[in-house]
C-alpha cells in the first residue's frame, strides 16, 4: 500500500464524527470533468485531491466538517488520506445514508479521465482492505446502490459489480511496484523491535532513524532528542501515538509496530 496522509499533505487532523463501524465501504467518483493530466502527473492528482477537500469545506449548504471521503485513489496507486479511519463520511451531502458504509473515491469522473487505471482499482483496494481492518463490514458497494446517481460512473462500478478484484486476479496486492516507485523498508517482524516480550531498548539499527524521521514527519514524533540508530523510549511513545493515529486502541496500539502499520508509515530505506 503506498499511502499519502494528512500530515503529508499539510491537513490538520479531520474534524469528521467518529464512527467505529460501518456495513462496509461505499466506492465514489468525482461526477464531473478530470483531465487526463492525471494519468501522467502524479502532482496533478495531490492538487485535485487538495482542491476536492477544498470545495467540500467551502459548502456550507450540506456543512461538510471535511472533504467527503474517507480515501481515495488516484491514478499511480497512492491511496490518499481524507477523513480518514474511523470516521463518519459525507459522501452522501447531509443525509443519513453517510452512517451505513465508509467511502473511497477514485479520481476518475464523468468525461475526460473516465476508466479507472489498474493501480487505482488495486489503490481502492487497498483502502478496503484497510477499513475493513478498522471497523468495515464486508459489503462492497457503489454510490448508486441506494441512492439515485450516476456515481461510481459505469467503468468504476462494473468493477465494484464483479466484487472489486485487484487486478492481476490473484486478489493479492502486485509485489512488482511501478517504475519510480520509492523503496520501502519490508517489515522485519515483531520479534526484531522486542527483547523477550519488552521492547529492544539500545538496540542498535539505521532502521530506527528513518523509522524515528517518518514518526515525526506524519507528526507522531515524541522526541525531545533524535531520532537515532539505538531505539529509546521516545522511538516507543512515537510509534505508538502513529498506531493510534491509524486507529488502534489499547493492547493493540502498544510497541512493537505491526505489519499494517509499518507499511503505512513506508518507511524508507
Amino acid at each position: 500500500m503506498k499511502l499519502v496522509t494528512r500530515a503529508q499533505l499539510g491537513w490538520p487532523a479531520s474534524a469528521a464524527p467518529s464512527q467505529s463501524t460501518a456495513r462496509g465501504v461505499k466506492v465514489h467518483y468525482e461526477g464531473t470533468p478530470v483531465s487526463t493530466k492525471l494519468l501522467t502527473d502524479h502532482n496533478a492528482c495531490i492538487t485535485e485531491w487538495k482542491n476536492i477537500r477544498k470545495s467540500h469545506l467551502a459548502n456550507k449548504t450540506e456543512g461538510y466538517s471535511d472533504v467527503a471521503y474517507n480515501y481515495a485513489a488516484c491514478p499511480h496507486g497512492y491511496l490518499l488520506e481524507g477523513r480518514g479511519l474511523r470516521k463518519r463520511t459525507g459522501a452522501n451531502g447531509n443525509q443519513a445514508l453517510n452512517q451505513t458504509h465508509y467511502a473511497i473515491v477514485g479520481l476518475v469522473g464523468s468525461s475526460g479521465l473516465t476508466e479507472p487505471p489498474a493501480p487505482m482499482l488495486s489503490a481502492i483496494r487497498d483502502g478496503i482492505d484497510l477499513l475493513r481492518d478498522n471497523g468495515a463490514g464486508n459489503e462492497i458497494k457503489g454510490h448508486r446502490d441506494g441512492y439515485a446517481t450516476a456515481c461510481p460512473g459505469g467503468p468504476l462500478y462494473a468493477w465494484v459489480k464483479k466484487g472489486a478484484p485487484r487486478p492481476n486476479g490473484d486478489d493479492e496486492p502486485s509485489t512488482k511496484p511501478p517504475a519510480g516507485t520509492p523503496k520501502y523498508e519490508t517489515y522485519p517482524g515483531a520479534s526484531f523491535f522486542l527483547n523477550g516480550s519488552r521492547p529492544a531498548l539500545g538496540k542498535k539499527s539505521p532502521i530506527f532513524t528513518a523509522m524515528g524521521k517518518r514518526l515525526v514527519a506524519v507528526g507522531c514524533g515524541r522526541y525531545t532528542d533524535g531520532p537515532g540508530p539505538k531505539l529509546g523510549q521516545a522511538d516507543v511513545n512515537s510509534y505508538e501515538a502513529w498506531q493510534r493515529k491509524c486507529g488502534y486502541t489499547g493492547a493493540a496500539a502498544k510497541w512493537p509496530p505491526g505489519k499494517t502499520t509499518w507499511d503505512k508509515l513506508q518507511v524508507p530505506k
